[in-house]
């Protein structure tokens, strides 16, 4: 779910943090479900006021996902909590040390079916491109990500099956 709230102009407002002032709106986090909200009118009925959506609203929720999905990964790894790498992730799986993978969506289909075949009962993320993961690793691309188990990867898979009805994503 993602939660939206209209600010003082009486625009709507993604607030993917869940953190803004006033009375807010859920939705699901899925792409089609934002736009039939958007051409119905569905936030004005809910607001019983008259709400000024943004062209690019579906654009922006998409893009504040992403970005909150990017900084928690490099949290992780500024924390010590996450490696990058085919050889490092492997020997993440192998050892039981992953709480969560994930897997760039761009990435190679081979490439993905072994390391989700090395994943085992492991939540896999593929919402996120390897320049995205990249970003977050600290290098030009990262196509594999493990994060150790706790917290954080809990708040990283949540995040990324958010992302993830955003944008179409193969398994």
């Amino acid at each position: 779910m993602i939660r939206f709230v209209v600010d003082g102009g009486g625009a709507l407002v993604p607030d993917v943090d869940e953190r803004l002032p006033g009375r807010g709106f859920w939705l699901s986090a899925d792409k089609d479900a934002l736009k039939k909200a958007c051409s119905r009118n569905l936030f004005a009925r809910a607001a019983r006021a008259s709400v000024l959506i943004p062209s690019d609203v579906v654009e922006r929720t998409e893009l504040l996902l992403a970005r909150r999905c990017i900084n928690l990964v490099a949290l992780a790894r500024r924390a010590g909590q996450a490696v990058q790498g085919f050889e490092k992730v492997r020997d993440w799986l192998r050892s039981g040390r992953v709480g969560l993978l994930l897997c760039a969506a761009d990435a190679g289909a081979a490439g993905r079916a072994k390391m989700g075949s090395l994943a085992g009962a492991v939540p896999v993320v593929t919402a996120l491109t390897a320049g995205e993961l990249g970003a977050a690793a600290g290098r030009e691309h990262a196509v594999h990500v493990a994060i150790e188990p706790g917290r954080l990867a809990d708040r990283i898979d949540r995040e990324g099956q958010r992302l993830a009805g955003f944008r179409a994503t193969t398994s």
